[in-house]
């Protein structure tokens, strides 16, 4: 048993926070009211919740910058699972003000309110706070010597207005934990796959396109790599934390799932039935990261979490699937995204 029977989850709309909302009603019995506050941007769906059991899962359409209303919902809280973030490197990079209000503006708020009422707080990050890795062809050992991999020692060298404003948040709950006693701890996780991925992301846009008749898009030279887990695994690692981690530290989340976006590109055609190069070049995203890589050496030695999904090819063949089945959920929206790209020649 875990005590936490009433918990909040920020942002349990997206993407990554309903996959997280789903996997603690079919796994955690004890837990018995989730309450999801979002404030359904274009990136929350409604939708994304629907079938799970409303005696257990309200939803509580608000900001998390909102001081009375995170003050009332957390003054009935165990504990508080931050996934709300605006997350598009892109628009990041378009308009940063929605950034610096959520990312950190939003984490202040919710971090005063769970000191003030000692409720336990877990902090979603990235990895992509720790800036970029050389790519495995640059590095002595091609990627198996020690520094080649993020650690929660590494140092913080964010590149985006995204990036940079997850770092200030996860500096603020760090600040708060060593001042007041604020009992946090904080993931970093690598890059997420799965169903209910907002279309504007790397890999439900591809999958997209191909289903839309569009030829996908591939950013410059495609050698970018990103670490890819399967975002099952991630709400198993979140749950993990919350409930066995040590109050103050910080937790990698990855899968040993390094793949360059060209591969992943190439992959996912091959899935479905198209040939590999099938695809444009595109000019390159500004400041575009060159590889991420996460060791989670910590998480599964002293907490013992393993991911469960370790075979991408199967994981991207299932995600292509529900992508496929479930046209209902993003077809509205799939000529405004590629327009949205199109404006930046992406």
């Amino acid at each position: 048993m875990t005590g936490f029977k009433n918990i909040i989850v920020t942002g349990g709309c997206g993407f990554i926070g309903s996959n997280f909302v789903h996997y603690v009603v079919n796994n955690h019995p004890e837990v018995e009211h989730i309450t999801v506050l979002d404030k359904l941007t274009y990136a929350g769906n409604k939708a994304n919740l629907a079938g799970l059991p409303t005696d257990r899962v309200e939803l509580v359409v608000g900001d998390i910058c909102d001081k009375e209303l995170v003050d009332q919902l957390v003054s009935k809280a165990d504990a508080v699972v931050h996934y709300a973030a605006e997350s598009h490197n892109d628009n990041s990079l378009q308009n940063p003000d929605p950034f610096i209000q959520t990312n950190i503006v939003g984490t202040y708020t919710l971090i005063q309110a769970c000191h003030k009422y000692d409720v336990r707080f877990h902090h979603i990050s990235t990895d992509e706070v720790y800036g970029d890795l050389p790519l495995r062809e640059d590095l002595p050992g091609h990627g198996e010597g020690p520094g080649e991999k993020f650690t929660p020692d590494s140092p913080y060298r964010p590149s985006s207005p995204y990036s940079s404003s997850k770092a200030s948040s996860d500096l603020l709950v760090r600040a708060w934990v060593r001042s007041f006693g604020l009992k946090a701890t904080i993931s970093n996780c690598s890059n997420n796959y799965g169903p209910y991925q907002h279309i504007e992301k790397f890999i439900p846009r591809q999958i997209t396109n191909i289903l839309s008749g569009i030829r996908p898009k591939l950013y410059g030279s495609g050698k970018n790599v990103r670490d890819w887990i399967h975002t099952n695994d991630h709400s198993r690692a979140v749950w993990t934390i919350l409930t066995k981690g040590k109050i103050g530290e910080t937790y990698l989340i990855g899968a040993n799932g390094e793949k360059n976006n060209k591969e992943v590109l190439e992959l996912i055609l091959e899935l479905m039935g198209q040939p590999k190069d099938a695809y444009d070049h595109v000019k390159d995203r500004p400041g575009h990261d060159l590889r991420y890589a996460i060791d989670a050496t910590k998480l599964r030695t002293e907490l013992g979490w393993e991911p469960k999904y370790t075979d991408f090819r199967e994981g991207l063949k299932d995600t292509i699937k529900w992508y496929t089945e479930h046209r209902d959920w993003w077809e509205a929206e799939k000529a405004a995204v590629e327009a949205n790209y199109a404006k930046n020649g992406q």
